[in-house]
């Protein structure tokens, strides 16, 4: 798999242009706004490499908030005519919006102005076609896995059918949704496939995807923003994310319920959804704080001892950066992503496994040195291999591998 180095690249003389074979103008289409948190933030810092490099033709977005890159190189798509559905199911309206933004990428392709195309998964299939019409090489950006998870070749999960029969306006309905044929079409389209992580990648090699097409792309972190606090009297082990049953929230619930720990506390950042309700209600102690959804969790990271994320299904969980850029050891496992090492930077547990996360609970609550190994390890790693601007030079690798590839 291309792009799979985790070191950091190691100091060169900057290339004379004709050294790189970068595109000339990109074309960059989003379902996201460019400058904000999360995804947006992604967005933005992925903008920075083509515009740094001179070569960002335009970026096609929800919104722009942002100051650094010229609004004349945005094209917003905050007032949307999608907007006069907005009134159904969000699936309904999501796969709305997510194929006006296809559209529009589409037109601009077909104008010949631009010889690269960088999209994401779900977003982006007439785009390829017009793009692999033209001869333009294409990128698309996967943010979780294979859309058919790890299972092999033949074997495919049941999807919901959407039948043709019923009213008209149920029928039209339907044509809105994001359908997996959607998917698969676009990752065979597409020149180059980013994955995030190691475990992304395996679930297309056992699609039979070629290793040429995979291109690994970690995420980055701010090591400023996020970095090490004082850290608390009591062991504090905090939970950041959304609270929702796929992120293991249940299973961190229940761990910490079994051990009932004495001078420690579990804190929860994150939106607590309906589905992790009964959980809360069940396993709950005194000692645990439910903070709920924050702007600025580099501030609750960082009072932490811990981190515990046992998610089940991540393309690369930005958190796992984030904390170990506050020096947090974590409890999580390899399908949260790549950042933490087991009996590094933290412990690696199998999803849904609430023995193993009991375990390593109590294993950091009882050593307070293993803590501060695996915290400064933690820190390093990001340093040495995870901040943006490592992700901004795989990124421009990734360019260059595509066009030549195209050749």
């Amino acid at each position: 798999m291309l792009g799979e180095t985790l070191n950091a690249p190691a100091p060169v003389v900057c290339p004379t242009p004709v050294a790189r074979t970068l595109p000339r103008r990109l074309l960059y289409s989003i379902f996201a706004r460019i400058g904000g948190s999360g995804l947006d933030t992604d967005a933005f810092e992925t903008l920075r490499a083509s515009y740094r490099g001179g070569f960002l033709g335009k970026a096609i977005a929800y919104d722009n908030r942002q100051k650094e890159i010229p609004s004349s190189l945005i094209h917003s798509l905050r007032w949307h005519p999608v907007r006069l559905i907005s009134f159904l199911d969000r699936p309904y309206y999501y796969g709305a919006k997510k194929k006006y933004l296809d559209w529009i990428a589409s037109r601009h392709l077909a104008t010949g102005r631009y010889d690269l195309f960088h999209s994401w998964s779900g977003d982006c299939l007439r785009s390829l076609k017009v793009a692999k019409q033209r001869g333009i090489p294409s990128i698309v950006e996967i943010p979780t896995w294979h859309r058919d998870g790890g299972k092999e070749k033949g074997v495919r999960p049941k999807m919901p059918s959407t039948t043709e029969h019923g009213s008209t306006f149920e029928r039209w309905k339907n044509r809105l949704l994001l359908q997996r044929r959607r998917f698969i079409q676009e990752y065979e389209l597409a020149d180059v496939l980013l994955v995030l992580s190691d475990k992304a990648a395996k679930t297309f090699r056992v699609r039979g995807f070629p290793e040429e097409k995979l291109f690994y792309l970690p995420r980055g972190v701010d090591t400023e923003r996020f970095k090490p606090g004082p850290r608390p009297e009591k062991f504090r082990a905090v939970f950041a994310g959304a609270l929702i049953k796929r992120k293991g929230i249940q299973h961190v619930l229940e761990a910490w319920h079994r051990l009932n720990l004495r001078d420690a506390e579990l804190w929860l950042i994150g939106f607590v959804h309906d589905e992790a309700k009964p959980f809360l209600q069940e396993f709950w102690r005194d000692n645990i704080r439910v903070v709920g959804f924050v702007r600025d969790p580099e501030n609750y990271l960082n009072q932490g001892t811990i981190h515990v994320f046992p998610s089940q299904w991540e393309g690369s969980a930005k958190v796992t950066y984030e904390a170990a850029a506050c020096a947090l050891p974590q409890i999580t496992t390899r399908e949260a992503g790549d950042v933490v090492r087991d009996g590094v930077e933290g412990i690696i547990v199998k999803p849904g496994d609430v023995n193993a996360i009991a375990a390593a609970l109590e294993h950091l609550y009882r050593h307070a040195e293993i803590v501060q190994q695996m915290g400064a390890a933690a820190r390093r790693r990001v340093i040495d291999n995870f901040t943006w601007e490592h992700f901004r030079t795989r990124l421009l690798d990734a360019y260059e591998t595509a066009m030549r590839m195209a050749r």
